[in-house]
């Protein structure tokens, strides 16, 4: 639940941004696994490459900022969740949260995120990487 309303309330917002500095054409390119697996669409429409390292920064500085500066993006805030360092319970530090934001890559090759559901903190694994714990806030 989290995921979907970041996913609209982060994305969106950077998507239009896109937009309207790189055009509408920049949205119809190859995505990242097109790019990655050199498929036909990515040899017709290949991304603009300035315009996706523009958008990943602000994925990454967005997501980081919101979880440095209140602990949660929008989405936790509606789920009642809250980052915090897995010792200290306190809010983590700009390296963990940039550790956890790239720790999410690793995770789907590894399945990372299945892991809570085998774990009796139910930690997933880019938490496990970066040191951080979820904490339920209502």
């Amino acid at each position: 639940m989290a995921f979907t309303t970041d996913i609209f309330m982060i994305g969106i917002p950077i998507t239009i941004i896109i937009m309207i500095f790189f055009g509408y054409e920049q949205m119809k390119s190859a995505g990242f696994s097109d790019a990655l697996m050199q498929t036909q669409t990515a040899q017709q429409h290949a991304p603009n490459p300035l315009a996706s390292v523009i958008q990943f920064l602000l994925y990454i500085t967005s997501f980081v900022l919101l979880w440095k500066l209140t602990g949660q993006t929008p989405g936790m805030k509606m789920a009642g969740i809250e980052i915090v360092d897995a010792k200290t319970l306190q809010r983590p530090s700009y390296l963990q949260l940039i550790t956890r934001f790239f720790s999410y890559f690793l995770s789907l090759f590894l399945f990372g995120y299945l892991w809570g559901l085998f774990r009796k903190d139910k930690r997933m694994l880019p938490d496990l990487i970066a040191r951080t714990t979820l904490i339920y806030k209502p």
